[in-house]
């Protein structure tokens, strides 16, 4: 029969290896998120794999000061996502599928307007010029 220090650390060493696997996903998708927003969300589910850690090994030595430790961390992470979100905003990134096409795009239309801006000041129509009380 199986004491329950046996079960507590069966599954703590599964969680532990669960955990690892989770961190690994999580650490490629960090290198390879083909976004900003990918990235961000992915460091906070590293935090939140480091949290489970702490976790883990609290329970497998009982020290619960590991428990304070993993709280701590988790009010960090958080405000570190939020700043990034902050940021991420602020920055105005184009949509999702934009992509190359799209800033390239942009750009050549920005640089007709001002191709277009060099004449000087166009001589208004009557309609308009009437319109602002102009002559």
């Amino acid at each position: 029969m199986m004491g329950p220090l046996v079960i507590v650390s069966a599954a703590a060493n599964l969680a532990l290896v669960v955990l690892a696997l989770a961190f690994l996903v999580v650490t490629w998708r960090v290198l390879a998120g083909p976004t900003l927003a990918d990235r961000v969300l992915a460091l906070d589910m590293l935090v939140a794999i480091a949290i489970g850690f702490i976790a883990v090994i609290a329970v497998k030595t009982g020290f619960t000061l590991y428990v304070d430790i993993a709280i701590s961390l988790g009010l960090v992470g958080f405000l570190a996502t939020v700043a990034f979100a902050r940021f991420i905003l602020s920055r105005g990134t184009p949509a999702p599928g934009a992509g190359e096409a799209a800033l390239a795009g942009a750009g050549a239309a920005s640089g007709k307007a001002a191709k277009a801006g060099k004449g000087g000041k166009k001589k208004q129509s009557g309609k308009q010029a009437k319109g602002r009380g102009e002559k």
